[in-house]
């Protein structure tokens, strides 16, 4: 994101216009791109600590999960995004992913069920929790469609991780 981001600096290079173009055959491609795009320098630093943080998180529970959640919720949630997103919009940025990690953190406490899950959850509402209004509309030009579709995939991640793991005999 941030080697994107310089990139960006030189004249010639402008590639925020392969984020998720709603509908559009061409905005598809903006599901893998847009997590790595970003408006400037404050969207990324925006987004760089709860990134950080959250997948950091997601990290400890092994290297598999944390990929299976990242391209899950890339997918999914962007799928969401370019069918549910408004017409003629650019959607970018990793708050998509950041707030996808959120509902996985989250959700997983819930059907893990676990000590540590709930615990992780548990500090993660009180330290993180006003972050979850950005699910709802706002601010004008900020994707809350980007938010919501990510957290719900996180959410489905968790739910899917749970179920694969208490089928397992």
């Amino acid at each position: 994101m941030w080697i994107v981001e310089i990139l960006e600096l030189l004249p010639f290079i402008q590639l925020d216009r392969f984020g998720i173009h709603p509908r559009t055959a061409s905005g598809l491609w903006g599901i893998l791109t847009s997590p790595f795009l970003h408006a400037d320098f404050r969207h990324l630093i925006v987004n760089s600590l709860p990134f950080v943080v959250f997948g950091g998180t997601v990290l400890i529970s092994g290297v598999r999960v944390f990929w299976a959640v990242t391209l899950f919720v890339m997918l999914a949630g962007g799928f969401g995004v370019w069918l549910l997103g408004p017409s003629a919009t650019n959607h970018i940025g990793a708050s998509g992913l950041v707030f996808g990690y959120l509902g996985f953190l989250l959700a997983r406490g819930l059907f893990d069920r676990s000590l540590w899950a709930m615990l992780v959850a548990v500090v993660i509402v009180v330290v993180y929790g006003g972050m979850l209004f950005g699910v709802l509309p706002s601010e004008s030009g900020i994707s809350w469609q980007g938010h919501l579709f990510g957290f719900l995939a996180g959410a489905v991640a968790a739910w899917l991780a749970s179920s694969i793991r208490n089928a397992k005999v």
